[in-house]
């Protein structure tokens, strides 16, 4: 029963933020030309979500984000509450790479879309990489990008195998990716569950990694060993 009014209460509150928030977001977005305005309702959106289910945010490692920087942003992904996490966190500009079924969600998808976030199709392949990239190209200066490399939720927690795209994209245009590990997600709010446990995330800023001449593989070595060392 307890799980259940769970549901119901993070179902609610998500539906009517939604509701309160898609017409300033979209008119911010449609108004402004760098869409920074409708990024920062979505931080009202992902405060409000976070505050009422209870969950405390902490943030380790904010001195390794320059200012003025445009990052591939790379993180694992365990849980709904990372995005809300991420955006509280980080402090700076970016736009999602999404799966385009997230266009298709009533109002929410619009919102996504005028806000200047990038929908990828992924049953196009390297089509859908190059259009990503060109994207990416057209983004204001300082707003980089932010991509879960495992491509889905985990359901346990633990890295699932990384996707090349994002690391394509840092090293074709020259952008130092910036590896993210987000802590405690999965035990607040598990893949397959609606029933939400209030406590602590924590959100992990490592340095940034150069792409420079380093092999694809490399990075991604190298970048999935950074954010599982911080892991539990």
């Amino acid at each position: 029963m307890l799980n259940t009014l769970k549901a119901i209460w993070i179902l609610f509150w998500a539906i009517l933020l939604t509701l309160i928030l898609f017409l300033p977001i979209v008119v911010a977005a449609l108004l402004g030309k760098r869409g920074d305005a409708a990024f920062h309702g979505t931080q009202i959106y992902a405060w409000a979500i976070l505050k009422l289910c209870g969950i405390h945010l902490a943030v380790r490692g904010r001195e390794n984000i320059q200012a003025g920087q445009r990052y591939v942003i790379l993180s694992n992904h365990a849980s709904y509450f990372d995005p809300p996490a991420l955006v509280l966190a980080l402090g700076l500009q970016y736009r999602w790479v999404i799966k385009k079924e997230l266009r298709k969600v009533p109002l929410f998808g619009l919102a996504l879309e005028t806000s200047r976030n990038l929908f990828i199709d992924r049953s196009r392949g390297s089509d859908a990489l190059e259009s990503i990239k060109r994207g990416v190209a057209r983004l204001p200066d300082g707003t980089g990008i932010l991509i879960f490399p495992e491509g889905t939720r985990s359901w346990d927690g633990n890295l699932l195998p990384f996707k090349k795209g994002g690391f394509v994209i840092a090293k074709d245009g020259r952008l130092p990716i910036l590896p993210i590990t987000i802590r405690g997600s999965h035990d607040r709010l598990p893949k397959g569950q609606a029933a939400f446990s209030p406590g602590r995330i924590e959100i992990v800023i490592h340095p940034p990694v150069a792409t420079g001449d380093r092999s694809v593989e490399s990075l991604m070595d190298g970048v999935r060993g950074t954010i599982e060392s911080a892991l539990d």
